[in-house]
């Protein structure tokens, strides 16, 4: 879910896998294997969304009534 929009993102910000990862201080490898589990942290997500120049909000949605927090 989140690797998706990290991809989404990097296609928008013209910035290659390998940049973000370098960026990020970790190995091609290690974004690869984060990126293929889809697990980040929150703080992860934070730090990404800094990187690519986004804002980052966390929503919880009640499934049945579909009111947003």
């Amino acid at each position: 879910m989140f690797t998706e929009k990290i991809e989404l993102v990097l296609v928008k910000r013209k910035m290659s896998k390998t940049e973000l990862a370098q960026k990020l201080g970790i190995s091609m490898q290690s974004l690869y294997g984060r990126m293929k589990r889809d697990n980040f942290s929150e703080n992860d997500m934070a730090h990404i969304a800094d990187i690519l120049n986004c804002d980052f909000n966390v929503t919880m949605t009640l499934r049945d009534t579909k009111d947003t927090f």
